[in-house]
């Protein structure tokens, strides 16, 4: 059985064992389920802390050689350029299809529900003081803190909101190398490449548990759901899968035949390793040394062309979670009756732009942008509130989308290259298999 095949049976089995034990093995019922969770819990645990324990070292080492290849043939400008340019573009498509979806659709339209109960909820009430934190900011502060004053506090706080500021440390450091280090063998460059492969090989170790892992995480997480867990926002959970899909197989598949002339279907379904991670951990960060594995083993793509893009990607193409902050503002406005005229929802497309591009690629990570872009509409925060049941279903479904988009634009730009640079790029690939 391929490796895909055994994380989407672990996948289902979790989906099915959970729906059937939320409806007959009711925790207060059967006291012996706690157990059984408790060992799940610990089960996912282990897996996800295996890979996410590498996020920093893989992510630092790979982005710093990444930017030290292209930069020593430069072909940095070029490939940061292509990036850049297919992240915004990508992005403002995803926007706009959740803003026609959501206004033909209306999801928000009639929904009943009490105001006053919603805003006393406790997870509402932590995003909004992470909201009003965030908004007492200056505008400076929010690009200094781009630069880390010390990097091995960034990385220590990684997963708190530092890993941008970590990016741009080894972005800058990369560059710095391919500028004073002549030597292909130098010490140093040897010993990144040594972090890469030892971070890799942590990776094959958790691949070995993922279909347990992944089992135990999805279980947990549809035993404490059930099969109900949509409730009365189903049509606003619908719009956005919708418009998750719309952007998967049309807008990335269209992308894929004419910019890259590739057959979008065989592409995806190479990728299916790293769409099933994605979807069980809600973390492209976590996804992120999967998702090299997949782009260098099954899509043979360029070693130093897919580290560069997917390390950025990570964190800064979230086309994913731009879509969503669209869906959410006006599924919010709509419920709320707040009519956005066209000028206040191109801001809301800009903003949801921008807010995918800096949202965090870790679980939950939109929701403290979305309570911002909520107050700069006009829409109050506790509304978030509706959400919050089914935030983690499709925090795992829009996950897979930043992942895919990360995939598709290392493809878009790799397909610019000449065949020359393409041979270069090939060249200074990492042996996968150390």
């Amino acid at each position: 059985m391929k490796q895909y095949q055994k994380l989407l049976l672990g996948f289902l089995l979790g989906v099915i064992a959970g729906i059937i034990a939320y409806y007959t093995l009711p925790q207060k019922a059967f006291p012996f389920m706690q157990t059984f969770t408790d060992l799940c819990t610990l089960t996912g645990a282990i897996f996800l802390k295996m890979i996410f324990m590498v996020v920093v070292p893989l992510l630092t080492s790979a982005l710093m050689l990444g930017v030290y290849e292209l930069g020593k043939g430069r072909n940095l400008g070029k490939v940061a350029g292509k990036s850049l340019m297919y992240t915004l573009v990508l992005s403002t498509i995803a926007v706009f299809i959740a803003v026609a979806m959501t206004n033909i659709l209306q999801p928000g339209v009639g929904l009943q529900f009490d105001k006053e109960q919603l805003a006393k909820n406790q997870a509402v009430i932590s995003i909004n003081k992470n909201m009003q934190l965030a908004q007492e900011k200056p505008w400076t502060t929010y690009i200094t803190d781009l630069i880390p004053q010390n990097p091995i506090d960034s990385a220590a706080r990684a997963f708190g909101g530092e890993i941008i500021a970590l990016m741009v440390f080894a972005l800058m450091f990369g560059y710095a190398l391919s500028i004073v280090v002549k030597d292909e063998e130098h010490a140093f460059i040897k010993m990144l490449q040594a972090i890469f492969d030892c971070s890799l090989k942590i990776i094959d170790w958790a691949m070995q548990i993922a279909p347990f892992g992944i089992f135990a995480i999805v279980f947990n997480t549809t035993y404490r759901m059930g099969a109900s867990f949509l409730g009365n926002v189903a049509l606003f959970a619908g719009v956005v899968v919708l418009s998750l899909l719309i952007q998967q197989f049309v807008v990335y598949g269209l992308f894929l035949k004419i910019f890259a002339k590739t057959n979008p279907f065989e592409f995806f379904k190479k990728c299916q390793d790293a769409y099933v991670y994605a979807f069980s951990t809600a973390s492209s960060n976590a996804t992120l040394p999967i998702a090299l594995e997949v782009a260098e083993k099954s899509l043979k793509l360029p070693g130093k062309v897919a580290r560069f893009v997917l390390t950025c990607g990570a964190s800064a193409n979230q086309n994913g979670s731009g879509l969503y902050e669209g869906v959410v503002l006006l599924f919010l406005a709509q419920v709320y009756g707040v009519e956005l005229s066209l000028g206040q929802q191109v801001v809301v497309v800009l903003t949801a732009i921008l807010g995918g591009v800096g949202t965090a690629g870790v679980p939950g990570g939109t929701l403290p942008i979305i309570a911002i872009l909520c107050v700069n509409v006009g829409v109050p925060v506790e509304g978030l509130g509706l959400i919050l049941g089914v935030d983690r279903f499709l925090d795992m479904c829009r996950t897979t989308l930043n992942v895919s988009g990360d995939l598709v634009i290392t493809k878009l730009v790799s397909a610019g290259l000449t065949d020359e640079q393409l041979a270069d790029a090939n060249d200074s690939a990492p042996n996968m298999d150390a």
